[in-house]
């Protein structure tokens, strides 16, 4: 029953979950790039490669992985080249969605928090190198994945299919790799993302406090603007980190469990819990590849105001065209 649960819920979910994301992401990157919501460049960089490699996660682990590879077994996909390499890029694409999100966290945890050291890191080149370095770290990273699978089965003289390399995966380099890869996606940026914001809090509750005593009662300047600048970037700081962590945690967990209690899922029974968890777990963290459009629509208003005007667009094309034919030549 629980198998079947989970296929069906994968069958009906992962669609819907390309149809929403892909528009959702393009239109982000779209508006970003237009830079008209008042953003500084340096936060702009982050959340453009943000959108870019949620988009990618949307492209190649839910559509291409997911859907196509799942439903036509026996396509151009399922040559084991191509399929390693697209068992490669899910690799990547996780870990750049992760590892920018630590980024950006990173990046808002300077501006808040250092005065002096935010005039040089919190540049658009220092963004642009943070962003590069990330790129061509996890590329090279996640090399062995080509090594930790291999051929299904040769039908005419071609290889089909991916399965696990027993063999890798019980030498020591594959024991290692595997922690390694574990810690590196799971609880690293976890770890990060929560002390930085909990410095954060800290540096903003004791700001605060500093800050009202100077003032005391005066109550002529009210709107403090520096303060207010401040809390919007809390705010978007905390929406998007809380989500992320939210949505990956049973993800986390059911890792943790499976293979501190040594239960293999992969190709195994599917009605064991150990699977169900796992599945459930990669289909709530998928979902965090399409919330910070929801996020920033929520928490930015020259950003809803853009996205009204992408979103209206079409609308507005159509209306000029009409009226255009309707003018007497």
């Amino acid at each position: 029953m629980g198998q079947l649960t989970i296929l069906q819920i994968r069958e009906i979910y992962y669609p819907i979950l390309v149809s929403v994301g892909v528009p959702a992401n393009l239109m982000t990157i779209v508006i970003l790039f237009r830079g008209n919501c008042g953003l500084s460049k340096c936060i702009a960089v982050y959340m453009v490669n943000m959108a870019s490699a949620d988009l990618l996660v949307l492209i190649i682990n839910v559509m291409m992985y997911y859907i196509f590879s799942y439903h036509f077994p026996f396509s151009f996909l399922s040559h084991t080249p191509v399929c390693k390499f697209i068992l490669y890029m899910t690799v990547v694409t996780l870990d750049l969605s992760v590892w920018f999100t630590v980024s950006f966290t990173f990046d808002r945890f300077i501006i808040i928090c250092s005065q002096k050291f935010k005039t040089k890191y919190c540049t658009q080149r220092t963004a642009a190198l943070v962003i590069t370095l990330t790129y061509i770290l996890i590329l090279i990273k996640n090399i062995l994945v080509f090594f930790a699978y291999e051929s299904e089965q040769i039908i005419n003289k071609l290889w089909w299919g991916c399965r696990a390399n027993l063999a890798f995966f019980s030498s020591p380099l594959g024991a290692v790799s595997f922690w390694f890869h574990a810690i590196w996606r799971l609880w690293l940026p976890f770890t990060v993302i929560v002390l930085f914001n909990s410095l954060t809090v800290r540096h903003v509750l004791m700001a605060s406090r500093a800050r009202r005593g100077l003032r005391g009662h005066n109550t002529e300047n009210r709107n403090d603007s520096e303060m207010e600048s401040r809390r919007k970037s809390i705010i978007l700081l905390f929406t998007i980190s809380g989500s992320f962590i939210l949505l990956w945690l049973t993800a986390n967990v059911s890792f943790l469990t499976t293979r501190l209690t040594n239960t293999t899922y992969y190709r195994g029974d599917r009605t064991t819990p150990s699977y169900i968890a796992t599945e459930t777990g990669a289909i709530i963290k998928l979902l965090n590849s399409c919330t910070n459009t929801c996020i920033y629509a929520t928490t930015q208003r020259k950003f809803r105001e853009e996205l009204k005007k992408v979103l209206n667009s079409p609308w507005t094309l159509i209306k000029r065209l009409f009226k255009s034919k309707a003018k007497p030549v």
